[in-house]
């Protein structure tokens, strides 16, 4: 049966040297909790997860176990957090490395306002001499890779200097790596969903990022529809994050372990798939999980298939009853076999 909860007596995977960010799936405030991971860990094995942004106020003051907490199955996972403090980052990489995750991220790229009034998220990017304090505060916390999620800039900055100055400030402070959201942020005017949209891709300024600093990992994000884009970008950069995409059409990960760490595919059907994860869902709702809780993440496995309106239809409509069960996905399943 599936662990459904880790344990802190296993090795940090980071310590293994098995971290390879080929294949990214990003981190999703609202989407990538650990429900989700632990489904898309059925169709990959190699490709690096991300835990939802967690503030540090959260990890410190907070319930950190409830924060913290993960299956073993999900490595690689990394977690991201938010904060410009340095002591409370540094503190709270003590806690992701006890709690052994395999890399730690810092959120410079998220515009929404409740972000910017913590001081955090896109608009660290006008103060790359703070980012790069909490960066070299993180490194001497712990051994652990830390790395730091960002826009091409926000704003009314321009061109390419501001993005090389960000970078090249970080870079020295020691950072493993950076993903760069190849979108501006604006930070007053536009919702973090606008913001993901409605600025221009600029693929090119990441690219010359990946010249200037040829011994710096550097990792693409945004725009990335499908596995031949992403392929497509590995000419150029180091490897690809997906958001999006990954989650409304999840099927595609069943390929990324062929395709970026040449590994023989799972071969699992869609089917396999939901009978895979289905000892994770029992021991979760012996726990008291409600069966929505995690069954919200599948409902994009059959899209584009014979029955796969009916399988979304059914858990919609019945998972977040009282009491409901397996039955629900067995029921689900059924409609998807009888269309077939």
């Amino acid at each position: 049966m599936l662990e459904t909860s880790k344990n802190i007596d296993t090795p940090p995977l980071s310590s293994q040297k098995l971290l390879n960010r080929r294949f990214c799936v990003a981190p999703m405030l609202d989407w990538s909790d650990r429900h989700c991971r632990a489904f898309w860990r059925q169709l990959s094995r190699h490709a690096v997860l991300y835990t939802e942004m967690i503030t540090t106020g959260a990890l410190i003051h907070g319930d950190h176990k409830r924060h913290l907490d993960y299956s073993d199955i999900e490595h690689p996972v990394a977690l991201q957090l938010g904060g410009s403090d340095p002591e409370a980052l540094a503190i709270s990489v003590r806690m992701a490395e006890q709690w052994h995750y395999d890399e730690v991220n810092l959120n410079c790229g998220c515009p929404s306002d409740r972000v910017q009034n913590g001081f955090f998220g896109a608009c660290l990017m006008a103060r790359p001499t703070l980012v790069a304090d909490c960066v070299k505060a993180m490194k001497d916390a712990g051994d652990i890779p830390i790395t730091v999620k960002h826009r091409i800039g926000i704003d009314e900055q321009e061109g390419y200097g501001p993005l090389q100055e960000f970078v090249g400030t970080i870079a020295e402070a020691g950072t493993d790596a950076v993903i760069v959201h190849a979108r501006k942020a604006w930070l007053q005017g536009l919702s973090p969903k606008e913001n993901r949209e409605i600025p221009p891709l600029n693929y090119d300024l990441v690219y010359q990022l990946k010249k200037d600093f040829p011994d710096l990992e550097i990792i693409i994000n945004g725009g990335i529809q499908t596995l031949e884009d992403a392929r497509s970008q590995l000419s150029y950069v180091d490897g690809i994050m997906m958001g999006r995409s990954a989650y409304q059409t999840p099927y595609l990960l069943a390929e990324v372990d062929e395709h970026f760490y040449q590994q023989a595919a799972t071969g699992k059907t869609r089917r396999d798939i939901i009978h895979d994860f289905l000892p994770y869902i029992e021991a979760e709702l012996s726990k008291g999980t409600r069966l929505n809780h995690m069954t919200r993440h599948i409902l994009g496995l059959f899209n584009g298939q014979a029955g796969g309106k009916l399988f979304r239809r059914h858990i919609s409509e019945n998972a977040h009853r009282p009491g409901a069960g397996l039955e629900v996905l067995h029921d689900a399943l059924a409609f998807v076999e009888r269309s077939w």
